[in-house]
């Protein structure tokens, strides 16, 4: 039986698994959210997956196993707060069920940028989100990029406030495999699909727009202009400090050191 591979179902991971649907990958790809993908990962029903950063460090002997991820070098368009109230006065906030990187993202940059812990609510995947009467709404994927009308006095692009206020880039997901899984060549073919979408961005634009209800100038910015699709020193060390400020919010245990699978990743 081929390894399975889970992968996100949203847009911006459209560029890491550029042509993975031929008959030689060397193993069955499946899509699914963020979150459910760790869950799935864990349970042990994956072998490797493109999981959120936060759930790399609350796996257990997990592998990093390529350069290639979700990032960004600043606005990344598609995780958003919006806030009813000024952020200083938010009590509530309602977190998207999709990711729970940019939920815990969200509670380090309300707790250290403007000392406030909110009370958390669920923002399930599929609801209607006018219901919703929190003080702000975490948003993440295609609910961000089209968000519904809401009356919000501010309005924070997450990837942009983190490399404002630290300098560094940021580590949405990466691949991640489970312990006792052979990887080398399952992370061969996944950098050369990384390295193979890179080179097509606007035919992969013009493939998926429409399906988003964008424009294919719209989609090729967001994979060229807002995303960051490898792993390095920078984007390991922006990780590491999210990791720091996630262990002091008591949202990941302390004393875990990523372990990056042989030399693939510099």
């Amino acid at each position: 039986m081929k390894p399975r591979v889970g992968a996100v179902r949203y847009l911006n991971t459209k560029p890491l698994v550029y042509d993975l649907d031929q008959a030689d990958t060397p193993f069955t790809l499946s899509f699914d959210y963020p979150s459910r993908l760790a869950d799935q990962l864990s349970l042990g029903l994956l072998d490797v997956a493109l999981i959120p950063s936060i759930e790399y460090f609350l796996g257990k002997d997990y592998r990093i196993i390529t350069d290639a991820c979700i990032g960004c070098l600043g606005p990344v368009w598609s995780v958003k707060i919006f806030f009813r109230t000024p952020p200083q006065q938010v009590k509530t906030l309602a977190l998207d069920e999709g990711s729970r990187t940019s939920a815990a993202l969200a509670k380090i940059l309300l707790a250290e940028r403007v000392g406030v812990r909110p009370q958390l609510q669920a923002l399930p995947l599929g609801s209607d989100m006018r219901d919703c009467e929190a003080d702000a709404m975490l948003l993440i994927g295609d609910r961000a990029i089209h968000p519904p009308a809401i009356d919000a006095v501010e309005v924070w692009d997450l990837g942009e406030t983190w490399v404002e206020w630290t300098g560094l880039p940021f580590v949405f997901a990466m691949w991640v495999a489970r312990p006792g899984i052979a990887t080398e060549e399952i992370a061969k073919r996944l950098m050369e699909a990384r390295d193979g979408g890179m080179e097509n961005l606007e035919k992969i634009a013009e493939r998926e727009a429409a399906k988003y209800q964008l424009t294919t100038s719209e989609c090729f910015h967001y994979f060229h202009d807002n995303l960051h699709f490898t792993l390095g020193p920078q984007e390991k060390e922006g990780l590491m400090r999210y990791y720091h400020y996630a262990v002091q919010l008591g949202l990941a245990p302390s004393g875990r050191t990523p372990i990056y699978d042989d030399c693939k990743i510099a």
